[in-house]
């Protein structure tokens, strides 16, 4: 039966103009990104006003705009500047890029707390945050299929509004003292709200592209993710240094309730730059020859 289901599904194979690599935008972007990182990561270490993180902050801000520069003029630019005309295309991006600052975040924490502050072994700790991870594998499915029926923007506002709400919950009840059963529901929380917003940004963002262009929106989408989450360690790396530090439990939490509040406005900053994503209803018509949904 599933050899028959199989014969019946038609796929629409397409090729995309064969062009070379990006190489002065590839450059430009990875020193502009190490550059900011770096003197975010080092800010608290050596101080915020010395010449290493000055210059580390000033290059990555250069070469960023450099990277915007030559991408307009770019024979074949790994990032189209034409995309951000889409309001849809940025306001995704800017959502895509919170979202995963206050996940990578999040994540990065949550564990070290867990262990150092809570007490738990590292596999007591990876079990406990089970629930958290595993509402992807729940919500994200009918996220998608809802986003599907009543558009983008209420799903991903929504999500992450919940995922603020989760996430502060946490800073608010963090202490040493803390169980897991009274973490337990917040961490439910934060998880349902970031599995929701996660598969329909992802839509909204190839979405507000030509067909042609989608392997492009695409790219465009793994980096914001991914820069979104190197950037959002780095920022409250420096918020929690600021705060707290490792020399005791008490310590550690301190810091670890500024990181989160840090990152529960992350993710209010990802729903409110997701307000801007364009309010439509998506219809899919059936294939006449096939009856099934047309691509």
């Amino acid at each position: 039966m599933a050899a028959i289901g199989l014969a019946l599904i038609r796929l629409d194979e397409s090729f995309g103009e064969d062009q070379g690599l990006d190489l002065p935008g590839i450059g430009l972007v990875t020193g502009g990104a190490l550059g900011l990182v770096w003197g975010l990561v080092r800010g608290n270490a050596v101080g915020w006003g010395s010449r290493e993180v000055i210059a580390a902050l000033m290059a990555g801000v250069v070469l960023l705009l450099g990277f915007a520069a030559w991408e307009r003029r770019a024979r074949e630019p790994m990032l189209p500047m034409s995309f951000f005309h889409s309001r849809a295309f940025s306001a995704a991006v800017a959502a895509s890029f919170l979202l995963f600052a206050a996940l990578y975040g999040s994540v990065f924490f949550m564990a070290q707390f867990m262990q150092t502050a809570l007490g738990y072994e590292p596999f007591e700790a990876g079990l406990m945050l089970i629930p958290w991870t595993a509402t992807l594998l729940v919500i994200a499915p009918v996220a998608g299929a809802l986003g599907d029926r009543i558009g983008e923007r209420p799903l991903v506002v929504g999500g992450l509004a919940i995922n603020a709400v989760g996430l502060a919950a946490i800073a608010l009840i963090a202490d040493p003292d803390l169980s897991y059963w009274q973490l337990l529901p917040a961490l439910l929380v934060a998880g349902v709200g970031a599995s929701a917003a996660i598969p329909v940004v992802q839509t909204a963002l190839i979405g507000a592209v030509d067909e042609s262009a989608v392997g492009k929106a695409s790219g465009a989408n793994n980096m914001s993710q991914e820069l979104g989450g190197a950037f959002g360690v780095a920022i409250l790396v420096a918020v929690f240094s600021a705060a707290g530090g490792y020399a005791s439990a008490q310590a550690l939490s301190e810091g670890f309730v500024s990181a989160l509040a840090a990152c529960a406005a992350l993710a209010l900053l990802g729903a409110a730059a997701s307000l801007a994503l364009p309010k439509r209803r998506r219809r899919i018509e059936p294939d006449p020859q096939w009856g099934a949904p047309a691509k």
